[in-house]
């Protein structure tokens, strides 16, 4: 449910998304994996980049980013044409 931090990349770009256009990231990876591990916690997975959901209302009544990071849809349509797989990408707060 928490944003992950670090330097990941882009594994690959989903058409089909539940939201609008979504960009894989390779999260967890074994840092991940083993800080989560050694916190007593499950690390998660399924991280994108994405639009807003296709439900509007999503968006009211949920917390759908789970974690994702949530661009506006104009803002994804953007970095989805101009960012390639294997992009590296740096998240932090």
């Amino acid at each position: 449910g928490k944003t992950p931090e670090g330097r990941y990349f882009i594994t690959h770009h989903n058409p089909n998304s539940a939201y609008h256009l979504s960009l894989g990231i390779n999260y967890p990876n074994q840092k991940d994996i083993k800080n989560a591990k050694e916190k007593g916690f499950d690390a998660g997975g399924n991280i994108f980049i994405h639009g807003g959901p296709e439900n509007f209302f999503t968006q009211l009544f949920v917390d759908w980013t789970k974690g994702c990071i949530a661009v506006y849809d104009h803002e994804i349509e953007e970095i989805y044409q101009m960012v390639p797989d294997g992009t590296t990408v740096y998240i932090y707060s």
